[in-house]
């Protein structure tokens, strides 16, 4: 990995340090100062001349200091004469921004696409988008991964005999039906409506889950209204026990203690895309699995500095 070249913003810098632990390769440092009229500046403290750099940072609060850090990342790279710049969004948060559907309102997921290709990246490498659309809103090649692998691996441990796995909407249907095969169980979904960010309904649940274990999966959790909502319909069909299993824990205003605090949720699964929420007391986290997609990014990098397949990494079950 001699020609690649990789530094992390100050979003999450642990996972890019596990990350380049995987690759063998040292994580360069970045300079972020701050001048007085409050804009950053940026500064790559290793050489890029003709090497492949990747910058990893996911879109993660505060959104807009990442997103100008992470702009002004690619810019320095390009301005040192970079050889490939790729950006590496773990989260990427601006993807639920992928419609227009109220009037007068910007499509910010492909707003922001747009800008990071004009700051100068040549490709990115994303985690779970939260619509596949958002894939087509970059006018530069993606690599498009999901954790549907590290989050199986996790429950093949359970005894999931008599084990669903719950969608809380049909829009995430497609990705929970393929989880399920996965684990060779049945699935089922939500009939859900959102009336504000954070006021949803979900009447009822599409599929036998009476007496069954649940696992409700999501690709992100942020407020947590859209579970808590489903596990009252959850409970009302008889479920017997929730496992909540999402690629983005986010868990933003008290949600993973909201959650923990449910007596049926036995347990509370997410990945490290993002970092996990400081000041969580031990009784929420004592129900919170965090699992590492730290390897699944190294080796997408890897085979991207190299010329490989990266879509290798899906086939076969």
């Amino acid at each position: 990995m001699r020609d690649i070249a990789v530094f992390s913003g100050s979003a999450h810098p642990s996972l890019a340090a596990e990350i380049c632990s995987h690759l063998g390769t040292p994580l360069n440092p970045v300079r972020v100062s701050r001048f007085a009229n409050d804009c950053l500046e940026v500064q790559l403290q290793a050489n890029c001349r003709e090497r492949d750099v990747f910058l990893v940072q996911p879109l993660v609060a505060p959104v807009q200091e990442n997103l100008v850090e992470l702009l002004l990342m690619c810019d320095a790279a390009r301005g040192a004469s970079a050889a490939r710049i790729t950006v590496v969004i773990p989260h990427y948060s601006y993807a639920r921004s992928d419609k227009k559907d109220a009037p007068r309102i910007s499509i910010g997921g492909r707003l922001v696409a747009d800008l990071m290709v004009a700051a100068g990246a040549d490709r990115v490498l994303a985690m779970t988008l939260h619509s596949p659309q958002v894939h087509g809103f970059f006018s530069v090649p993606v690599d498009h991964l999901h954790a549907l692998r590290e989050l199986a691996k996790h429950f093949r441990r359970y005894d999931l005999t008599h084990t669903t796995v719950v969608s809380p909407d049909l829009g995430n249907a497609k990705e929970a039906a393929a989880f399920a095969r996965m684990l060779g169980v049945p699935v089922a979904a939500g009939a859900k409506q959102r009336f504000a960010n954070d006021a949803v309904t979900i009447n009822s649940v599409i599929g036998d889950v009476a007496a069954r274990d649940v696992i409700v999966l999501d690709d992100e959790i942020a407020k947590g209204s859209t579970v808590l909502e489903l596990l009252e319909r959850l409970r009302e069909q008889g479920a017997r026990s929730v496992r909540v299993a999402c690629t983005h824990g986010l868990f933003a205003a008290g949600a993973l203690k909201r959650l923990a605090d449910q007596p049926d949720v036995l347990e509370i699964v997410c990945t490290n895309t993002v970092p996990t929420p400081s000041g969580a007391d031990p009784e929420s986290t004592g129900k919170l699995t965090v699992l590492s997609i730290a390897p699944a990014l190294a080796e997408a990098m890897r085979r991207i500095h190299n010329g490989e397949s990266v879509s290798a990494l899906f086939e076969g079950p």
